[in-house]
């Protein structure tokens, strides 16, 4: 009889750990999963495969209590093994609502200590709190990410491991034919929010106003009008061009690929770059260094002209950029495949349900 995992999320917009959750879905066909949001936002459509779907409509934090409730009765009726959470808001939901004798898996995302999420100092307390109240097995997208978890919450370790995220190299299987183009022509792939520093780009790109580089940003989100605004009056050789749904086929026909997050986990375009063959040009922040290492260049966060500098040495330098491309892709095969990642997961699955049989082993023996 198959196991049934309910893997609970904030919600189903695309983001990267919304995009590995789907992707995964897909690959766990022996046991019965179902997926519970806190909001019902959905961009993802039948790209979702699961057994059931829930909403508990947390449409506040101080309902996270409530929340909680909910999600305890559909723990309770559909008899769920193993509870995988994702997120902030959805692991605190689940550290109050995971009888103890279930087992509860957390996935960190981010490096949390320059996350802005994490920066109002109720959100740290809470989360601290939250794990001691109830202890989960800690899954972090990186090595670093394991170490800044646990010495930002200021707990020792109890069961904790990390586990790289994955790119899917049977879609994103290497860089398409480059249109012949005298431009040199980036690209940026990340939701328009704060964490991803799309600013900085755009006033980088003030001082390439007279050069044939352009730049195209893929995503959406709250800072969409501002930067338009800003792309608008100062002319820049900037594009917005929105979300797609087909980025394998878009983002292989340009020259660099960019990315000037001020913060990440493992960023899954970046991944998906790599797989694709494409240079890259990140921000010297330790998640990148972690799953890049020398296979891209790097620029001092914040610093334009470090960036620019940067930026002209690798168009001037062809067999720099061939060197990256043929490396990043070498990397991607080796280290962060899907398959890994599910011999991974499902380690961790295997060894969670082993771990909740034996207290009740040890008390049939005790009778």
């Amino acid at each position: 009889m198959k196991k049934t995992i309910l893997h609970i999320i904030d919600n189903l917009g695309r983001g990267g750990a919304e995009t590995m959750l789907i992707t995964v879905l897909k690959q766990l066909p022996e046991f019965n999963n179902i997926v519970v949001t806190l909001s019902p936002e959905n961009e993802f459509g039948d790209e979702l495969h699961c057994d059931r779907l829930f909403c508990i409509d947390m449409r506040s934090p101080l309902q996270a209590p409530l929340a909680a409730i909910r999600l305890r009765r559909i723990i309770k009726e559909n008899q769920v093994s193993i509870v995988h959470s994702h997120l902030f808001w959805s692991t605190v939901v689940a550290r109050l609502a995971v009888p103890k004798q279930v087992p509860l898996v957390t996935t960190i995302h981010a490096f949390v200590a320059s996350s802005i999420e994490y920066r109002p100092w109720h959100m740290k307390m809470i989360e601290k709190l939250t794990y001691k109240i109830r202890k989960s097995k800690i899954v972090a997208v990186a090595k670093g990410a394991l170490e800044e978890y646990f010495s930002f919450i200021e707990v020792e370790p109890h069961n904790a491991c990390y586990l790289y995220t994955f790119v899917d190299t049977s879609v994103f299987k290497g860089a398409s034919e480059k249109p012949a183009s005298e431009t040199f022509r980036i690209v940026t792939v990340g939701n328009l929010k704060e964490q991803k520093d799309h600013r900085f780009l755009l006033e980088a790109f003030k001082e390439l106003k007279e050069e044939n580089i352009h730049l195209d940003i893929y995503g959406k989100g709250p800072l969409q009008q501002e930067l338009q605004k800003t792309i608008d009056e100062h002319q820049l050789n900037v594009t917005l061009k929105g979300q797609v749904t087909n980025i394998q086929e878009q983002i292989g026909r340009y020259d660099l690929f960019v990315m000037s997050s001020l913060y990440e986990g493992f960023a899954l375009s970046v991944l998906e770059a790599m797989a694709l063959g494409m240079p890259t040009l990140l921000t010297d922040i330790a998640s990148f260094k972690e799953q890049c290492d020398d296979t891209a260049a790097y620029y001092k966060p914040g610093n334009k002209n470090d960036f620019l500098i940067q930026l002209h040495s690798l168009r001037n330098n062809r067999q720099q950029l061939a060197f990256l491309s043929r490396n990043c892709r070498k990397r991607a095969l080796e280290n962060y495949t899907l398959q890994k990642h599910l011999q991974g997961l499902k380690a961790i699955y295997s060894d969670a349900l082993t771990e909740a049989q034996q207290p009740a082993l040890a008390l049939s023996f005790a009778k």
